[in-house]
């Protein structure tokens, strides 16, 4: 079965490299687990940072009902964050750095402390955490049409594209997460509303279940990280010349345009 999750691995990256989705995973491997998912992560990753590539974060998806139901799941999962996924508050994204996008709102967590699990509990990452920032997710995926299951969207690094982070930041006792609200505006349109406790009940949940799920594989949480807690409602296709804004409740705004290629 290795040889069978390194050809996927390679797939999956010459995917992401050709702009050019592939049928899913699922559909050639109906057996394939999501232990075998996730080691095909893994690989991936791993050759992005033999490339040069800094892993500088995690993202948790699937975190609220919205995405479950929308993507016919019922568990999060998890992706690594490259330090080439990074964009800045404001800026345009041309259409060649995506393949078929969406984006969520979410709330960014920035650790001060290491988090190894298992058994790390929400206080725990309360107490671990610098601040929070509002952030855009922008998933992808480089299997065609979105037709994955649970194994095909871990595999391909959790759908993982870019992101970005606004605002200024928010200690963690000056704000109460699981009530904050979240409004999701393309181009100047208000298009989803959501709260924290979308995010199994408390953002801070969701980074607790990341930390104790990465055990399983010998992976912590190292202060400085990114964590992206999860998408706080369901994800919204990007069209070129949008613009994307989400407001969340005391921690501020965030925003980014998307624009065709020219070249």
């Amino acid at each position: 079965m290795v040889g069978i999750l390194e050809q996927y691995a390679g797939e999956l990256a010459q995917a992401e490299k050709e702009r050019t989705p592939i049928a899913a995973l699922t559909e050639r491997s109906p057996s394939l687990t999501v232990e075998e998912a996730y080691r095909i992560q893994l690989l991936g990753i791993q050759e992005k940072t033999k490339a040069g590539q800094r892993i500088i974060g995690k993202k948790i998806g699937l975190t609220s009902h919205a995405m479950q139901h929308l993507l016919g799941v019922d568990q999060p999962d998890y992706g690594h964050l490259l330090d080439s996924m990074a964009v800045e508050n404001g800026s345009t994204i041309i259409s060649n750095r995506i393949l078929q996008a969406k984006v969520e709102g979410e709330i960014a967590f920035i650790l001060k402390k290491d988090l190894q699990g298992p058994n790390v509990t929400l206080l725990d990452v309360l107490q671990a955490t610098d601040y929070v920032l509002p952030a855009i997710e922008i998933v992808d995926s480089r299997i065609a049409d979105w037709k994955i299951k649970l194994p095909d969207t871990i595999a391909d690094n959790a759908s993982s594209g870019l992101y970005v982070l606004g605002g200024k930041p928010v200690r963690i006792e000056d704000i109460d997460l699981e009530l904050a609200g979240m409004v999701l505006y393309r181009n100047g349109q208000m298009i989803n509303t959501g709260v924290g406790a979308a995010a199994l009940g408390h953002p801070a949940t969701c980074v607790a279940w990341l930390a104790n799920k990465l055990s399983e594989f010998g992976i912590g949480l190292k202060a400085g990280e990114v964590i992206l807690s999860g998408a706080l409602s369901a994800a919204v296709p990007v069209q070129p010349g949008d613009h994307f804004s989400v407001r969340i409740a005391h921690l501020g705004e965030v925003n980014v345009n998307f624009a065709m290629d020219n070249a």
